[in-house]
């Protein structure tokens, strides 16, 4: 399911990054990388927070949208 799906203060596992080439390199060079655990931290104008490898960053919902766990 993608990213956007998960509630606030839940946590889950990158299983997939879809989307174009240039893509998939952005979410990655942001610490997206399939089998890291993600946790969303708030949901805010179609924005959402997240923790990841012990930074928060905020990401749109059309880009979370290509994150699946």
């Amino acid at each position: 399911m993608p990213l956007t799906l998960l509630q606030p203060g839940q946590s889950s596992i990158i299983t997939r990054i879809g989307g174009k080439p240039q893509t998939r390199q952005f979410l990655e060079g942001l610490g997206f990388v399939v089998g890291t655990p993600i946790t969303v931290i708030n949901q805010i104008n179609g924005n959402v927070i997240c923790a990841i490898r012990d930074t928060r960053v905020a990401i749109s919902s059309q880009m979370a949208q290509k994150i699946f766990v």
